[in-house]
């Protein structure tokens, strides 16, 4: 009884080591590739639960998911100018066909990144020697990076794999260099500031021109519209005077005389030498300003 025992736990102890050495899980986020004594059996795209033949069958996985390369070193390129920059970039990348992938870099991903680079490398090394440094760094950039991904993509393909992207992190020149580049772009700036700067002052001098001479303008006009008022005000005065004088001449001429003595002895100090029988006095010695 005990010997059977043992037998069935035996069994079912190798009906259960089958059944975990015949199953295994693929996820969502890989591929998985069947092997049967070296050479690939089948390529399992869909994830789940799948099975092989224990001892006979083993499997390797690949991630499906977007892969990115950042270069560590910058590299140099030569633009259409002959002038040397440094540029940093990186690849987003991801396996499309896992068989080809496996058959070509043998599943190794830094051999695949070696390719990649060899690929990125040589577009961008073309599409930078057709194209000056201003096209290189602002006019053209998105055309490069869609051209010349078209071009990697062609060697890329032939392992298996998809560059979905390829970014320039920076683009400059090189130290040695960066010092010229500077300083001339410091000249540029102080001339176009010394340009700006002139116009300025030119404007500045042609407005405060243009304010003086309407300003003398102004004040001419009212200069002369105070001189218009002003005679027209005198010939108002005089004839209020004239029709004063022609109502009543004796009252008018009294209204004279006294105005003559309050200007003339306005001070405690002043005085007049005249002659006694001057019309001066006419009306102190006569109410009727009779001598």
């Amino acid at each position: 009884m005990r010997d059977k025992t043992v037998l069935i736990a035996s069994v079912l102890f190798l009906v259960l080591a089958f059944c975990y050495m015949s199953i295994f899980i693929v996820d969502q986020r890989e591929y998985a590739i069947t092997f049967q004594l070296g050479e690939v059996k089948d390529v399992i795209k869909e994830p789940g639960l799948k099975f092989k033949l224990p001892l006979i069958q083993n499997v390797r996985y690949f991630d499906r998911r977007i892969l990115t390369m950042d270069m560590s070193d910058s590299e140099r390129f030569l633009t259409s100018e002959k002038q040397n920059v440094i540029v940093d970039y990186f690849v987003k990348w991801r396996i499309v066909d896992p068989k080809l992938y496996y058959q070509a870099v043998s599943g190794d991903e830094s051999r695949a990144k070696i390719r990649l680079n060899q690929a990125v490398n040589a577009g961008l090394r073309e599409e930078f020697g057709r194209r000056t440094v201003h096209d290189v760094i602002s006019g053209e950039r998105e055309v490069i990076m869609r051209q010349m991904g078209e071009r990697a993509n062609k060697d890329a393909r032939s392992i298996g794999v998809e560059i979905v992207d390829v970014r320039l992190k920076r683009v400059e020149y090189p130290s040695e260099v960066s010092g010229n580049v500077y300083s001339r772009m410091e000249a540029e700036r102080k001339r176009v500031a010394n340009e700006r700067r002139s116009r300025g002052e030119a404007d500045s001098e042609r407005i405060r021109a243009d304010a003086d001479r309407q300003r003398d303008i102004i004040v001419a006009q009212a200069r002369s519209d105070a001189l218009q008022i002003k005679g027209e005000g005198d010939a108002k005065a005089a004839a209020i005077y004239a029709e004063a004088y022609n109502a009543d001449p004796e009252f008018y001429s009294f209204y004279r005389s006294l105005e003559a003595y309050r200007a003339s002895f306005a001070g405690k100090d002043d005085f007049i030498v005249v002659a006694p029988d001057s019309d001066f006095f006419k009306y102190l010695k006569s109410p009727q300003g009779k001598r």
